[in-house]
């Protein structure tokens, strides 16, 4: 009798440490430059991978329920210390595949305390799981209003709450140059460049251009006449401004010049 109560208790045991979960916890660093993230593996299943938790614990902006995610290396979850102490983060709102390779990921936090949920970029660089934070802080005045989390670019990559761009395909990470350097944009996504390298931000009274490969910034004062509303502001600086290339190539919203140029439309598609 004792025999069988002690195979219980030992199948039980064997039960429970091949039910543990591993995990391991990483520290993030901060982008602090331009970076590149395409790593590659030797065998498949050394890439990152997503798992569904099909919690729908997550409530997006328009009050629907999502499921939840987690990321592995292997069969190690990955959890991030997200804050002092404690605080650690492994389920995310989004996680998506940033290269073919599945070496570098953009998530978002479930949790937050904040204007939005923090987001961070999971890579693996030199056979090593990076973590970067994409987190810059900012003493704006409107910083609620134009914390806006992720804006897709076209098919060129995301802007994240006006501070950084991140790129697809060849992953890389570019910090967005500030208007002041203490506070994030204080603007909205307006336009894009043809070449998807300049991005435009609607200012008060300025259209405040960022190239973000190069860093190089031209802020274009809004003429008296410019109509208050976005709807016919758009349509107005279609008429009245053109893309213009300078010395070094780069293409900035100016004034148009040319009082006969016929400005395309696709000019001003994001």
């Amino acid at each position: 009798m004792k025999s069988n109560l002690y195979a219980s208790f030992a199948l039980l045991f064997l039960f429970g440490c091949q039910q543990k979960q591993l995990e391991k916890t990483y520290t993030p660093r901060i982008l602090t430059a331009n970076e590149s993230f395409n790593a590659y593996v030797e065998a498949k299943e050394d890439s990152l991978s997503i798992f569904t938790l099909n919690t729908s614990a997550s409530v997006n902006s328009d009050g629907d329920s999502k499921d939840l995610m987690q990321v592995k290396l292997r069969d190690t979850l990955i959890r991030i210390q997200s804050g002092a102490g404690t605080d650690l983060t492994d389920k995310f709102s989004s996680a998506q595949f940033l290269n073919s390779q599945k070496t570098c990921m953009l998530v978002q936090s479930a949790d937050s305390s904040g204007l939005t949920a923090p987001f961070y970029m999971i890579t693996l660089k030199d056979k090593k799981l990076d973590i970067v934070s994409l987190y810059r802080p900012s003493n704006g005045a409107e910083d609620s209003r134009f914390t806006k989390g992720m804006t897709k670019i076209g098919r060129s990559g995301y802007l994240i709450n006006n501070d950084f761009f991140i790129s697809t395909v060849n992953p890389k990470a570019y910090l967005v140059k500030r208007k002041d350097e203490g506070q994030r944009i204080q603007g909205l996504h307006f336009v894009n460049s043809p070449d998807r390298k300049t991005i435009v931000f609607l200012l008060e009274s300025s259209l405040y251009q960022v190239h973000y490969p190069s860093g190089k910034v031209f802020n274009q004062p809004l003429s008296a006449k410019a109509p208050g509303k976005p709807g016919e502001l758009y349509a107005w600086i279609q008429h009245n401004y053109s893309w213009q290339k300078n010395a070094e190539g780069i293409s900035f919203l100016r004034v148009n010049t040319d009082a006969d140029r016929v400005v395309d439309i696709s000019e001003f598609r994001s």
